[in-house]
């Protein structure tokens, strides 16, 4: 339809007689004019290609992005939704145990780093374990010979502080703060929350038919297991009352 075309209809618009101002129904006033832009200016040159500033990472924030994206992979007789980069690595275990040598160097170095990572960081803990106990004994100790003794004890006693070297452990033993029962509590009633959203969704997906509906619901449900497994995670550092708190693990 030319400009005229469209300025003959508008005006028709409104002069029609019962034209409602509401959703999708603009005032005249305030509705753009036939043939003009709701732009004017349009998009910045190169606004699109911009390069990131100094202070920003987008490059990261792209990849953090793709590599937890989910996507719908075969397992067995069944589809699951799985993040990017798990599904990546299980295409490459799977090739390693087919025998592709690349596949095999690639994985150990992987599985490698992995693991070297994480014993720095339980070492890393158990340092921090040795230099506390140390620290805090020295401290008790130079009270004692000095009849210090309107100056509270540190939580946790050194006492409390159990390193096995040998399993390259650390323990806390003791019972729990009142701190620590509250925040135990809260978890338990999110933990409930959440494993009753799942039940729903479980129930949803056995009749719902309609392919994008399931497909939302298996997102949802995968995001809640999710859930569930950090609250399970952080249940298992807030301990029962009079229980051992393990607090570093190598091996």
């Amino acid at each position: 339809m030319s400009g005229r075309g469209k300025d003959r209809q508008s005006r028709a618009l409104v002069a029609r007689p019962g034209y409602e101002v509401g959703f999708g129904k603009p005032p005249a006033a305030t509705r753009f004019k036939p043939g003009q832009s709701g732009n004017p200016r349009g998009r910045p040159k190169g606004a699109k290609n911009k390069r990131p500033g100094l202070h920003e990472e987008r490059m990261k924030d792209i990849i953090l992005d793709e590599a937890y994206r989910t996507i719908t992979v075969r397992d067995g007789d069944r589809n699951i939704t799985v993040p990017m980069a798990q599904a990546i690595m299980r295409s490459l275990a799977v090739n390693a145990a087919k025998g592709q040598h690349r596949a095999q160097r690639l994985f150990a170095e992987l599985l490698a780093s992995v693991e070297t990572s994480n014993k720095m960081l339980n070492d890393e803990l158990l340092n921090s374990a040795m230099d506390y106990k140390i620290a805090w004994e020295r401290e008790l100790d130079r009270r004692d010979r000095l009849g210090i003794t309107d100056l509270p004890d540190p939580l946790p006693h050194p006492d409390h502080v159990v390193i096995d070297m040998n399993r390259g452990t650390t323990r806390i033993m003791g019972p729990v703060t009142r701190a620590e029962e509250a925040e135990l509590k809260k978890w338990r009633e999110r933990r409930d929350d959440f494993a009753e959203e799942l039940s729903w969704i479980v129930e949803q997906l056995e009749s719902e038919e309609n392919e994008q509906v399931r497909k939302a619901l298996e997102d949802d449900a995968d995001q809640t297991r999710k859930v569930l497994e950090i609250i399970d995670t952080a249940l298992a550092h807030v301990p029962a009352p009079g229980s051992t708190r393990l607090l570093g693990r190598n091996g």
